[in-house]
C-alpha cells in the first residue's frame, strides 16, 4: 500500500532520500504523522528513523535546504531536530528498548526497524512509510495499524502486560488516544491498564498532567475521564474527583451523582471553549461537595459552603500535579469562588446593586464565568433547563447593560487609599482600608456615582462622624 505524498511534501521527502543514500542509512517516517495523514487530521510534528545516526542524517539533510535550519542536537539521546516551513523533524536511529521494573527510562540498544516499530506504543503509532529507492511511499505496517485505524480501535504491537509495564505513561496515552480520536481500546489492553494502574506511581506528575490536559482539551472529555475512572487511573491521580461518584438516599431523596455532572458540565464547557484553565474550573467547581454534603429534614441535600472549600483546595490540588502555582491557578480559584453567583442571580428581582458587584468581583473573568455557569445548568428535566437559561439569558442582557452604563469591569474606585492618606494625612492603617471599602460599596449600590466628586463628598460625609477632617480643601 502506498502512502498519499503530496507534491510539497514530495520535494522534501525527495531530498532526505538523498541524504540517506549518501549516507548509506536507510530512512522512514514513522508513527504519529503517517497516523494523523492517514486520518485527514493536520500534524507539524514529522519523525523520520534510519538505520544509522539521525544525528549525521539531520547534519547532512540540512545542508541540501534553503534558508539551512538551525539543527539542535541531542547527543545523550542520539537524536536531532529542526524547524523547517513550519514542521518539526525529528531524526533518530532505529532502536531497540529493554526497561527495569521500577523506571520508565529505557537501556537502548542500535536496532532495526523492526525494532523500532516493536518499541512503538500502539500499532496505530507504528505505522512506517519507506523513503528508499526500492519501495519509496510504501507503507510498512507489520501490526495492522491500518486496519485499526479503519476499525477506530487503539491496540498495542507487543502483548499490552508488556507495552503498559514497560512503560506506564502508556496508559495514560492510550485513554488519551481514545479521547483525541473517539476510538475504542482493545479489550485486552483495557483489562490490561486495570490490571497494572498502579504502575502510573513511577511516572512524573508533569507526565501524567500533560497528558491529563490533553483529554480535557479532546473534542469530548468525558469520554477520556470516564476511561480513566473505569480503569483505576483516576482514583490514583485525582481521588478528589473521584470522592463525587455516588448518589446517597435518606427518605427518598437522592441528590444528582456529582462525579457525571461535572463530567456533563465538562463536555457542555468544552463545546464553547479551547481554554485549558476554564476546563480545569468546570473539573474542579464541584471538587468540595462531598465534604459539605449534609441532609436536612426540610431542604433535603445540601453542600452549603462548597465553593469556597473548593476554592481553598484548588491551590493543594496544582501543587500536587505539578500545574503552575500563578495567576492561571488564581484563575480557576476565583471561577471556582464565584461559580454559583451568577446562578443565585437568574431571576427578574435581581438588584442592580448585586449585578455590579458580580462585575466587580469578577473583573475580566466574567465572561468566562458565565461560560462556567451556562454549561453548570444540567438536568434530566428539560423544562428546568430551558427555564434556568431563559433566566440566564435575562442576567447577561443585564450584565451587559449595567457594565455599558456603569463601566466596572476592572474598575477600581475613583479613590485610591494613598489618596485617603493624603487628604486626611493618615498613616498606613485599618481605617484607610475602611473608608475605601465605604466609597466602593456606595458605589455598588448605586448611592453614588462612579466618579471622583462624589466620592470625595461621600468621603468628607462618612469621615465626619470619625472626627476625621481634610487637610486642605479639594
Amino acid at each position: 500500500m502506498l502512502f498519499d505524498i503530496t507534491p510539497e511534501e514530495k520535494e522534501f521527502l525527495d531530498l532526505v532520500n538523498h541524504a540517506s543514500k549518501e549516507l548509506e542509512t536507510p530512512s522512514y517516517i514513522v508513527g504519529g504523522y503517517v497516523r494523523d495523514r492517514i486520518l485527514g487530521r493536520p500534524s507539524k510534528d514529522l519523525d523520520i528513523v534510519c538505520l544509522g545516526s539521525g544525528i549525521k542524517l539531520a547534519e547532512k539533510l540540512s545542508k541540501k535546504l534553503f534558508p539551512i535550519p538551525q539543527i539542535t542536537i541531542f547527543q545523550r539521546f542520539g537524536t536531532a531536530m529542526f524547524r523547517y516551513r513550519g514542521m518539526d523533524i525529528e531524526f533518530v536511529g532505529a532502536r531497540k528498548e529493554s526497561y527495569h521494573w521500577d523506571s520508565r527510562k529505557p537501556v537502548v540498544e542500535n536496532g532495526t526497524l523492526q525494532d523500532d516499530q516493536n518499541r512503538r506504543d500502539f500499532t496505530i503509532n507504528a505505522l512506517a512509510v519507506s523513503l528508499n529507492d526500492s519501495d519509496f511511499g510504501t507503507i510498512i505496517d507489520p501490526f495492522n495499524g491500518f486496519r485499526d485505524l479503519e476499525n477506530k480501535l487503539i491496540r498495542t504491537p507487543l502483548k499490552p502486560d508488556k507495552t503498559f509495564s514497560d512503560d506506564p505513561l502508556r496508559m495514560m496515552r492510550a485513554i488519551r488516544f481514545a479521547s483525541q480520536l473517539n476510538f475504542n481500546i482493545a479489550q485486552e489492553a483495557l483489562d490490561s491498564i486495570k490490571k497494572n494502574n498502579t504502575r502510573i506511581h513511577i511516572i512524573s506528575k508533569e507526565r501524567i498532567t500533560t497528558e491529563l490536559n490533553k483529554i480535557l482539551l479532546s473534542p469530548k472529555p468525558s469520554y477520556g475521564l470516564n476511561l480513566l475512572y473505569q480503569t483505576g487511573l483516576l482514583q490514583i491521580i485525582l481521588p478528589e474527583l473521584t470522592a463525587l461518584v455516588g448518589v446517597e438516599i435518606k427518605n427518598g431523596i437522592g441528590h444528582k451523582d456529582n462525579f457525571y455532572h461535572t463530567l456533563e458540565v465538562i463536555d457542555n464547557l468544552r463545546a464553547e471553549t479551547d481554554d485549558l484553565w476554564l476546563m480545569w474550573a468546570a473539573l474542579t467547581h464541584d471538587i468540595a461537595k462531598p465534604q459539605t454534603k449534609r441532609f436536612d429534614e426540610t431542604l433535603g441535600w445540601t453542600f452549603h459552603g462548597h465553593e469556597t472549600l473548593g476554592a481553598a483546595m484548588v491551590p493543594r490540588i496544582f501543587k500536587k500535579l505539578r500545574l503552575p502555582l500563578d495567576q492561571k491557578m488564581k484563575y480557576v480559584q476565583k471561577l471556582v469562588l464565584l461559580h454559583l453567583r451568577p446562578i443565585a442571580l437568574t431571576n427578574d428581582q435581581v438588584t442592580d446593586s448585586a449585578v455590579r458587584r458580580l462585575i466587580f468581583d469578577a473583573g475580566e473573568d466574567i465572561d468566562d464565568l458565565l461560560k462556567l455557569c451556562k454549561a453548570d445548568i444540567t438536568s434530566k428535566n428539560e423544562g428546568k433547563v430551558q427555564k434556568y437559561r431563559n433566566n440566564y439569558n435575562y442576567l447577561i442582557e443585564k450584565i451587559k447593560e449595567i457594565e455599558e452604563k456603569d463601566h466596572l469591569r476592572n474598575w477600581q474606585p475613583p479613590i485610591s487609599g494613598e489618596a485617603i492618606m493624603r487628604i486626611f494625612n493618615l498613616p498606613p492603617s485599618r481605617m484607610v482600608g475602611t473608608l475605601k471599602s465605604a466609597i466602593k460599596d456606595a458605589i455598588l449600590d448605586g448611592i453614588i456615582s462612579n466618579d471622583y466628586d462624589s466620592a470625595y463628598n461621600h468621603l468628607l460625609l462618612i469621615a465626619e462622624p470619625l472626627g476625621l477632617k481634610p487637610m486642605q480643601p479639594q
